[in-house]
């Protein structure tokens, strides 16, 4: 039976594969993050837990610790907002029923957004599907890597600043539930919740004392906050507010493999606040190496 310790080597808590909008496989992140010589890594792929057993067999195989994870879509007012979702039950029905639910809207949103663009540029639904795995959670990086595919964009990152931002007009918002209710969903699940990248925008643009009180008192846990794209006076203000609320500060890379410049394990997560969310979890375990 593997021993319940973590393995030496750093810990990255947000990581995406093909599953949702990344660039590799389940497994082939596992074997990436072996390679950048991370100890312990989170899967959180969009609104989907599929890459959770693919991954867990490699990371046995690679001498890492896997947490079982997601990155669950949520929007305040009309603004989107990530909640990553850590060591909760995958058969919970009320989250199952949820995120079915966000990737089906997701996906009529994609279609719609690429219907018109069709408009203006050769681009098709089969072109975007081109770009997905079986399975994938098919959302805007898959229209983007096909508007690359068709040169009408350099990088991904280019057609978000472009083709694809709102103020180009083709922009459309999909369903989610609150940052509440995701998290409420997360808690009920046995999950632990943690607010990711909140600070993009800087330190205006934070979510409020009064708005923060009210995620934690429905169970949020943490702030992810050494993340690339939040701001330097964003951080600060989070570290502010980690403190009042006594909320566990994170830090990972938000890894996509060739579809961002995040590199893996670029910020890292002390393995002490790891063990606190560990602890805190009832959905389910980590999945440990095998000696």
């Amino acid at each position: 039976m593997a021993p319940e310790v973590l393995p030496p080597g750093g810990i990255d808590l947000h990581t995406h594969s093909s599953v949702s909008d990344g660039t590799e496989t389940p497994a082939n992140l596992v074997r990436a993050a072996a390679a950048a010589g991370l100890g312990t890594i989170a899967i959180t792929d969009h609104d989907s837990t599929a890459g959770w057993e693919p991954a867990g067999r490699q990371a046995k195989k690679s001498g890492l610790a896997l947490i079982p994870g997601m990155e669950l879509s949520t929007r305040h007012v009309h603004a989107s907002v990530h909640m990553l979702a850590y060591l909760f039950d995958p058969n919970d029905a009320g989250l199952v029923a949820e995120t079915a639910r966000i990737r089906n809207a997701r996906l009529t949103r994609a279609e719609e957004m690429v219907q018109a663009i069709s408009a203006d540029y050769d681009l098709s639904w089969d072109d975007v599907l081109a770009q997905t795995s079986e399975g994938a959670t098919v959302g805007r990086p898959h229209i983007a890597d096909a508007l690359v595919a068709k040169g009408h964009s350099l990088t991904r990152s280019d057609a978000f600043a472009g083709i694809l931002h709102w103020r180009a007009g083709y922009f459309l918002p999909h369903y989610a539930p609150t940052p509440k209710q995701g998290i409420e969903l997360i808690v009920a699940a046995g999950g632990v919740p943690v607010l990711a990248h909140p600070a993009t925008r800087g330190r205006e643009f934070i979510v409020g004392e009064a708005e923060l009180r009210v995620l934690v008192d429905a169970g949020l846990f943490g702030l992810e906050i050494e993340h690339r794209e939040n701001t330097d006076d964003g951080k600060v203000r989070l570290y502010e507010l980690a403190e009042k609320f006594g909320l566990v500060v994170t830090g990972s890379s938000d890894y996509h493999g060739e579809g961002k410049p995040n590199r893996l394990g670029e910020n890292r997560t002390h393995p002490e606040v790891l063990e606190r969310i560990i602890a805190r979890a009832t959905g389910s375990t980590p999945i440990y190496p095998t000696p």
